[in-house]
């Protein structure tokens, strides 16, 4: 090939390059308060410090300086005995709800019922949201009435177990351990969600199953 043959085809492939096509950024599907609410259940179900869950929460009273505010919180959540009103919002339903302010600090209903908001932030924080999907991923995985009962009473027995043990007791389902995370997502086993799922994670049989606040 000539020298010219070689800087006429340079010349081409120059002129093509600003035609060139650039890989199009898919639009951010915008976060809605529903979906929130469904990863905060979900966390609520597998969380064995949560007691129980009312939706929505009894109304409560706020003194905000020398005004008195009635609201009604969209959960009641009790742990260890003790109750908080939890509002689920959006990061825009934030910036315009009436206790915004005052919740930064801290806030209790005149009962003594603490007051926190849940968040895209606090309810998508990693490991644990990560975690979450895995085991409800697992929700409808069918276990055996001989698998079920292999398994729990290994638990009694035994009490706290690494999972990939705990899954060996498993023989009527394929996956062993999807069949264990299937009964964690019924209530009866406890699984540390702080944490990334792995052979060691620690399960446990959850002696209060979590009762469904809306009675599904």
């Amino acid at each position: 090939m000539s020298a010219q043959a070689i800087l006429d085809l340079s010349d081409r492939r120059t002129a093509r390059r600003p035609g060139a096509r650039r890989a199009l950024k898919r639009p951010v599907t915008p976060l809605t308060r529903n979906a929130l609410i469904a990863d905060y259940l979900a966390i609520c179900g597998l969380d064995p410090e949560v007691e129980t869950l009312r939706a929505p929460a009894e109304p409560a009273t706020f003194a905000i300086g020398e005004e008195t505010v009635e609201h009604v919180a969209d959960f009641e959540v009790v742990r260890d005995g003790q109750s908080f009103l939890v509002d689920v919002v959006t990061d825009e339903d934030l910036q315009t709800h009436p206790l915004r302010a005052a919740a930064i600090h801290g806030i209790s209903s005149l009962d003594g019922r603490a007051f926190i908001f849940e968040t895209a932030a606090t309810i998508r924080a990693e490991p644990r949201f990560t975690t979450v999907r895995l085991i409800m991923a697992c929700k409808r995985t069918p276990v055996t009435a001989g698998d079920r009962v292999r398994v729990l009473h290994q638990l009694d027995e035994v009490g706290a177990m690494r999972l990939v043990d705990c899954a060996s007791a498993v023989m009527n389902t394929q996956d062993g351990v999807a069949a264990v995370l299937a009964l964690a997502c019924e209530g009866l086993i406890a699984v540390d969600i702080s944490r990334p799922v792995l052979p060691e994670t620690q399960v446990r049989r959850r002696r209060l199953p979590y009762t469904d606040p809306f009675s599904f």
